[in-house]
């Protein structure tokens, strides 16, 4: 039996699965937390990382590795190895008028056609634009820029500071993948490499960044287990469902992602989609919302049930909801781009006005709310043909059932699954053979 590991390294927690590379039975788990914030040491994930491995069982039976992780965070490395500061999450704000300087200078359409990309907050070009204008002691020492998964992969192949790592500081040793590259604002889609002129830019120097691995090749650890280039989390993620073109992911979590699998590049210097690449040579471009399954909980609260009882009363409406609507902008919106919008209950009557009502114009309110992601992805030209809906949200009865008739188009409902964790398992077996 030929054992792998597939690591998820997320905001919250590292997530490790132990997997079969033949039958893609899952023999091992193990978790651990990671630390609250937008802003956190690194070496937490690392302590994290090892937590989580020693609990699946550890490696001494792997034959093969790889870590997907959370897109964009800025690690930045000195000439030594070491981290220079805390790691700025994507769900950092502090990097926002950086973002917006980049687009000044550049202009949003030269960017998208650069980099697929419209710079916001999230992106680590921002947030290295931020450190050079915000923090330049730190901005001049740094020698080496990677993401998290980067930076995990390159710690277990046995890199890092000279006082903490077998193999010593050797930056050239990073290695990513075109999915999370994707993510940085300073990666080139049309030509696979980076664009070097925005990272100065940004950083006001250059620097030493990750070689990027194509899906076919793998490098190896400091016991010579294979080791695969690893991915972004939602790339990740479309691997381990199995994602084909003509499939639309819908993540129905706290925000919502929609994200497909493409042939095509998009372009779209509005910002709405983000041109990302996909861990397969592909590309998956990707649609944000804010609001998603904290709606549910929000109107559950409000009629004093709880997830099964909001979804038992909304199916007992019919579809339309009484011509009650539910604007569900709870907290803003990304996509429209709302920040000051609010939640509203619209063509509320005496008979229309009832706790059955409510409870489908919530489910329908957000999914409309993610139809319009969706909407987005079509208008570039990318191919829907079924949604998999995956997140906290997609076990409602009411949602799965709704889903279709919001969304346009038949829906799956896969089983509840570490699927970025799977997604890095898959590559990790590909690497074994």
């Amino acid at each position: 039996m030929t054992r792998v590991i597939g690591v998820d390294s997320s905001t919250q927690s590292c997530k490790v699965i132990v997997h079969d590379a033949t039958t893609g039975a899952i023999l091992r788990e193990g978790r651990e937390a990671h630390p609250p914030g937008t802003s956190v040491d690194p070496t937490a994930w690392w302590h994290a990382l090892n937590r989580a491995i020693a609990r699946a069982g550890g490696l001494d039976d792997v034959s093969a590795w790889a870590i997907a992780g959370q897109q964009h965070g800025m690690v930045v490395l000195d000439a030594q190895g070491r981290v220079i500061r805390d790691a700025l999450l994507w769900n950092d704000t502090r990097s926002a008028q950086a973002a917006a300087d980049l687009r000044a200078e550049f202009g949003d359409e030269q960017l998208a056609h650069r980099t697929g990309l419209v710079p916001v907050a999230s992106f680590t070009i921002s947030k290295l634009r931020w450190l050079r204008d915000h923090e330049p002691e730190n901005a001049g020492r740094v020698a080496a820029v990677a993401l998290p998964h980067d930076w995990l992969t390159w710690r277990m192949r046995g890199f890092g500071p000279v006082d903490d790592s077998p193999r010593g500081p050797l930056l050239e040793e990073l290695v990513t993948d075109r999915s999370d590259a994707s993510g940085t604002g300073y990666w080139d889609p049309r030509t696979g490499a980076y664009d070097r002129e925005l990272l100065v830019t940004a950083l006001g120097h250059d620097a030493v960044l990750p070689r990027i691995l194509t899906p076919d090749r793998h490098v190896t650890d400091h016991a010579g287990r294979r080791v695969g280039p690893g991915a972004g989390d939602n790339a990740a993620a479309a691997l381990g469902l199995d994602a084909a073109p003509g499939d639309v992911i819908v993540s129905i979590g706290t925000s919502g992602t929609i994200f497909a699998v493409s042939e095509q590049r998009t372009i779209d210097p509005s910002g709405t989609v983000a041109g990302f690449a996909d861990a397969s040579g592909r590309f998956l471009p990707l649609v944000a919302t804010l609001n998603a399954a904290r709606v549910l909980d929000t109107m559950a609260g409000l009629l004093a049930v709880d997830h099964r009882g909001l979804s038992d009363l909304a199916l007992t409406a019919k579809p339309g909801s009484g011509g009650l609507t539910l604007q569900p902008y709870f907290d803003g919106e990304r996509t429209p781009n709302l920040p000051d919008a609010t939640a509203a209950l619209a063509g509320m009557t005496h008979a229309a006005t009832t706790r059955a009502n409510v409870a489908r114009a919530a489910v329908e309110g957000m999914l409309s709310g993610l139809r319009t992601g969706v909407n987005a992805l079509t208008g570039l030209g990318v191919r829907v043909e079924r949604a998999i809906l995956i997140g906290g949200g997609a076990q409602s009865p009411a949602v799965r059932e709704i889903a279709p008739q919001i969304l346009g188009v038949p829906v799956t409902v896969p089983p509840p699954a570490e699927y970025v964790a799977l997604g890095a398992a898959r590559q990790a077996s590909s690497a074994a053979t």
